[in-house]
């Protein structure tokens, strides 16, 4: 059985949902995994990860980008993919099929891609509950309730069950 490590770097703890999410789904398909800040993260012990980060004016969080670079030559070794959560609000699943460059950060796709990156996706996010700064405010009151939370959970499980599919065919 293949031990999975889902890291992750969220500001708002939505991303850090998603992270669970995918932990707890590669754990229904039999697969032991831990789903672990990154910043408090390391590839030792772990056949496998998935990261994920928040993206905030088109760069991953500092914890993620940190764990990427210092794990590199670690993770050239195993499977693994990335993830971002990103677009929110009325208009999150537009953004996510027009796949905007500031949903991807490039130099976060260059480096996993140098490391063999075997997929990569964005998933919709959350308007914060307690939004902190400018932007943040403005963005939370000009998002109607509706549209807060763009999180597609079947789409998060499909990605996971993917993932799975592809651990389990590698260990047959």
């Amino acid at each position: 059985m293949s031990k999975v490590l889902v890291a992750y770097a969220s500001k708002h703890h939505a991303t850090a949902e998603i992270a669970e999410a995918i932990a707890a789904e590669l754990r229904a398909r039999g697969l032991d995994a831990d789903c672990v800040e990154a910043a408090d993260a390391t590839c030792t012990g772990y056949q496998a990860v998935v990261l994920g980060s928040a993206v905030y004016t088109g760069r991953w969080r500092k914890h993620a980008r940190d764990f990427l670079k210092y794990h590199h030559d670690a993770l050239a070794t195993m499977p693994f993919w990335i993830f971002s959560s990103g677009p929110t609000g009325e208009h999150a699943a537009e953004q996510l099929e027009e796949e905007s460059k500031w949903l991807e950060p490039h130099k976060v796709l260059d480096l996993a891609e140098s490391a063999g990156v075997r997929g990569h996706t964005v998933f919709a996010g959350k308007v914060p509950d307690d939004p902190h700064g400018f932007m943040e405010k403005s963005v939370a009151r000009s998002t109607p309730g509706a549209f807060r939370d763009a999180r597609d959970w079947d789409a998060i499980r499909r990605w996971a069950d993917e993932i799975a599919d592809e651990l389990s065919s590698a260990h047959r």
